[in-house]
């Protein structure tokens, strides 16, 4: 079974935005241990990327690091390109790259709101537009979400709410235009999960699991399986899916 799995995406090629840590890096890690080639971009922090680029490698995996900015399309575009080139085309995207600023909207800055809706929104859209080219019939195209699209309980995430429904919608939106061409979309809606996203307050986090049916919080390798699946031949038939991993939490 183990081999079985190892070589179910054999052969095929994917670019991770934000891949160098967290849910990303978890991404990263489990598509190489499926057979995958893949590239994967950062904004700061080269050695975490780099150590993550050996330890795979060392493994035997083929991965390549990629500094680009998902807030700029240009930057991702260049990523994108050099990923195809690199790795001989593109058959996976997993739009991963994304911020988090919370704050109540009377203090909430414009700077904030732009490169939240720069990064989470335009970044995603600027990445499959770079990819659809390249995306032939069994292409696949994933986004890490947020429950946060659809339950909003606390005050100050309302930006941040907003931008992972409109990634909802536009999931949505283009299974419609992307079916015919064979090409698969699909949301992953993550909930709590253990990353250094997760802000240190043990009463929110108390207070965040007490609400998770099973009582605890994801590791970024519960989502990266999930992620995994959609990237599979198998899963032809699941797209404009925005698909709740949340442990229980929206039930």
């Amino acid at each position: 079974m183990a081999q079985e799995q190892a070589e179910v995406l054999q052969g095929r090629r994917a670019l991770v935005t934000g891949g160098s840590r967290g849910i990303g890096a978890g991404i990263v890690r489990r598509l190489v241990r499926e057979g995958a080639s893949v590239a994967f971009t950062y904004v700061h922090g080269r050695q975490p990327a780099d150590a993550l680029v050996e330890e795979l490698s060392a493994a035997g995996g083929r991965v390549l690091a990629l500094q680009a900015d998902s807030a700029d399309a240009a930057a991702v575009k260049a990523a994108l390109e050099r990923a195809v080139a690199e790795l001989g085309g593109l058959d996976i995207l997993v739009n991963n790259a994304g911020v988090g600023v919370a704050g109540l909207v009377d203090d909430f800055s414009f700077e904030d709101f732009d490169r939240m809706v720069a990064v989470n929104v335009r970044g995603v859209f600027a990445a499959i537009k770079a990819a659809l080219p390249h995306l032939g019939d069994g292409g696949r195209i994933i986004s890490t979400g947020s429950i946060n699209a659809d339950r909003v309980p606390i005050g100050g995430i309302a930006v941040y709410a907003m931008t992972k429904a409109a990634v909802a919608g536009l999931t949505r939106g283009l299974a419609r235009e992307l079916a015919p061409r064979g090409i698969t979309i699909n949301n992953v809606q993550v909930g709590a999960t253990e990353t250094d996203m997760l802000p240190d307050d043990p009463a929110f986090i108390e207070a965040l699991t007490r609400v998770t049916a099973v009582d605890r919080f994801a590791q970024p390798r519960d989502i990266a399986g999930v992620v995994a699946f959609l990237a599979r031949p198998e899963a032809w038939f699941v797209t404009g899916a925005n698909w709740n991993v949340d442990g229980g939490y929206t039930v």
